[in-house]
């Protein structure tokens, strides 16, 4: 959704930098991407993971860009994921492509597939709002309501995340059923 021209801009006009996943709704510029001589371009960083239910593997490459389809371009990365599941141990393998203003000289390959990857943090968080408070169903659209909406369910996922819940939903049924609950998880009482 957001890799947009006009996204791109924005911090571009600021003296700023982005770092954009690149998906099916950039048609050209993904084609551009995969047109690369990606099997030229040496392996620049390799990360295992565990977590999840699944072992993970990144394999990541970066190339200097000059000419693409989009403002301000200077970098792209491709950053092949091989997930394997714990429980049914299907390997699933996915190349995800990304934009960056930044230079190599300003950030490194290993630097930019964590920037990738520290996108998903931000996502979960909108998806835990979304399936757990119906966030995108609401109702409130002006004035300040929506930003004061999302700043108390922030508050109520931050508050239980602290205090060690896993599940945000049962947190929440739980929390409900006793009013002293809520106000002793904010030390208020």
């Amino acid at each position: 959704m957001h890799t947009q021209r006009e996204h791109a801009d924005y911090p571009l006009g600021r003296g700023a930098h982005y770092v954009v996943i690149v998906k099916g709704n950039q048609k050209k510029l993904r084609q551009q991407l995969k047109s690369l001589p990606w099997k030229d371009i040496p392996l620049q960083g390799r990360t295992r993971g565990i977590g999840h239910g699944r072992s993970e593997i990144r394999r990541i490459k970066a190339a200097t860009v000059n000419s693409l389809l989009f403002p301000g371009a200077r970098q792209t990365v491709q950053i092949k994921r091989r997930r394997t599941d714990s429980k049914t141990s299907r390997t699933t393998l996915k190349t995800v492509s990304a934009v960056t203003s930044l230079t190599a000289e300003q950030v490194t390959a290993g630097q930019l597939a964590e920037l990738v990857r520290s996108h998903w943090t931000i996502e979960v968080l909108h998806h835990v709002r979304d399936t757990t408070f119906a966030e995108d169903a609401s109702q409130l659209r002006t004035g300040n309501a929506p930003r004061a909406m999302a700043t108390w369910r922030n508050l109520a996922i931050g508050a239980l995340r602290m205090a060690g819940v896993k599940n945000i939903a049962a947190g929440l049924r739980r929390h409900a059923r006793d009013p002293r609950r809520p106000r002793a998880l904010l030390g208020l009482g």
